[in-house]
């Protein structure tokens, strides 16, 4: 790996814009310090210390690439007409994500993930609860039309994009099938990060499943790098993607390439793991934004597991910065040639 040209690369993530297309929700991190136990049943009774909203699934992949092209980013999906979807659009807000394309469904709850922790003075704090606020099934038809149209007004204007399916319920098929034809009539770059149904993205540029989920969709348990690369090589043929990226966790990644190549990328950060919520979105982002920006696939890899090593050592859906992937980079090209001195 030559670090002088993966610093040249980084540098080049803040020129294209995004667009996410996908299941927006809101992570609400409520922290409170345990005080006693409650008169009226056996629990916890927490002394409020702070709130923290922090922007979930297809959300997250948005603020990730906001925060390195330097706000270049759109985001799609439905959300409800409560009082959490005027905490999510201030939050896209804060954190430089366009919101003008979000579709209001009153019938419909804003996804959001309330997480409760505690702690007190001489231990970590831990989460306690969490209570999912979210509508089930796929949106109506009279969203869905909105959806659509917003999506042929968007596509043309950016240079990636990414479908990115929770399963709430967005992401239908013809919204699907749309978005793919769309991003390949105006040669944009197409990533879809999704948990089910993998071999039904047709025609696009690449994905970014887990060992688990391709495992679900291979029909048999990955054991051995044989056996990945069977599974790699039949998610390429049965959606004609240009190339799949599988996220293997503490094993790194696995980039399968139209052309046959298969390149095995080993985990840059083993040992300072702290969460891994929201690390697949991470590099989701930053795996498109490369591609968008003419770098290689198996780079472009590279540069995202980078980025993953970054966002698991801080807790919650957590985003970096092109100073922060520099920084890694001098930091190893330093560790290299200290060891060569040796």
């Amino acid at each position: 790996m030559d670090i002088n040209n993966l610093v040249s690369y980084i540098k080049r993530l803040s020129e294209p814009s995004v667009l996410v297309v996908g299941d927006l929700a809101l992570d609400e991190m409520i922290y409170g310090d345990a005080e006693r136990i409650s008169r009226e049943a056996p629990v916890l009774i927490l002394q409020h210390t702070q709130t923290k909203l922090i922007l979930g699934g297809a959300s997250n992949a948005a603020h990730n690439a906001a925060a390195l092209n330097n706000g270049k980013v759109s985001v799609i999906g439905v959300i409800g007409d409560d009082f959490q979807a005027g905490q999510l659009i201030e939050t896209f807000e804060k954190a430089n994500v366009n919101c003008e394309y979000p579709v209001k469904d009153a019938a419909r709850k804003t996804t959001t993930k309330t997480r409760i922790s505690g702690s007190i003075s001489t231990s970590i704090t831990q989460q306690i609860v969490r209570v999912d606020r979210q509508t089930n099934g796929f949106i109506g038809p009279e969203s869905e039309k909105k959806v659509l149209a917003n999506i042929e007004k968007a596509v043309p204007q950016h240079d990636a994009v990414i479908l990115s399916d929770y399963h709430i319920g967005t992401l239908t098929r013809k919204i699907i099938n749309r978005t793919i034809e769309l991003a390949n009539k105006h040669n944009k770059i197409i990533v879809v990060d999704a948990q089910q149904d993998l071999g039904s993205y047709k025609n696009i540029t690449s994905m970014t499943p887990n060992l688990p989920d391709t495992q679900k969709f291979a029909g048999f348990p990955v054991e051995n790098e044989n056996d990945l690369k069977n599974a790699g090589g039949r998610l390429l043929e049965e959606t004609g993607a240009k190339a799949v990226l599988i996220t293997c966790g503490a094993d790194g990644m696995a980039v399968f390439e139209h052309s046959g190549k298969y390149t095995k990328i080993p985990a840059f950060n083993k040992s300072e793991v702290f969460d891994v919520t929201g690390a697949g979105d991470t590099v989701t982002a930053v795996y498109t934004l490369a591609l968008a920006a003419g770098i290689d696939a198996v780079n472009a890899a590279v540069i995202s597991n980078i980025a993953a090593s970054i966002a698991v050592k801080r807790f919650g859906c957590a985003t970096t910065t092109i100073e922060e992937l520099i920084n890694v980079c001098e930091m190893r090209k330093a560790r290299a040639n200290r060891k060569h001195r040796r």
